[in-house]
């Protein structure tokens, strides 16, 4: 997650669920940690540098979320374990960039319960404590 300095939370629109938005992930690759991986797929997803970000906190345990039937696939799998980090951005909304051909067309800043009411049912338990965690410090 990345927030703003209003408190806000950095949100993805993705390209084949116009409507739906959600904070950025990704898979780990080979040996990296779950930060070095962060770190990769922030920058891969919205052009970001680890310099351009300051960490806040950590979530205590991996979250999980299993995936609809129809969506699981041989990549994917059945479902996703997410260790989820809390950032301020330190840049400029202007370093801010989509990678061309990647699975989001926009992003925007929303606060948790507009985030909440826009991700897709499956991820909104995972979301939810992450809401309160973030929202109850």
């Amino acid at each position: 997650m990345i927030s703003n300095a209003s408190g806000l939370i950095l949100g993805f629109e993705r390209i084949e669920h116009p409507g739906a938005w959600q904070l950025p992930q990704g898979g780990l690759k080979g040996q990296e940690t779950p930060l070095r991986g962060v770190y990769r797929e922030l920058y891969e997803e919205t052009g970001l540098a680890p310099d351009q970000l300051a960490l806040q906190a950590s979530y205590p345990d991996p979250l999980v979320y299993e995936l609809p039937f129809p969506l699981r696939n041989a990549k994917v799998g059945r479902g996703q374990v997410l260790y989820c980090f809390l950032f301020r951005l330190l840049g400029k909304e202007g370093d801010i960039e989509l990678s061309p051909g990647g699975e989001f067309r926009s992003w925007k800043w929303l606060s948790f319960p507009e985030l909440l009411s826009t991700v897709v049912a499956f991820r909104k338990p995972v979301y939810q404590k992450l809401a309160d965690w973030v929202l109850t410090g």
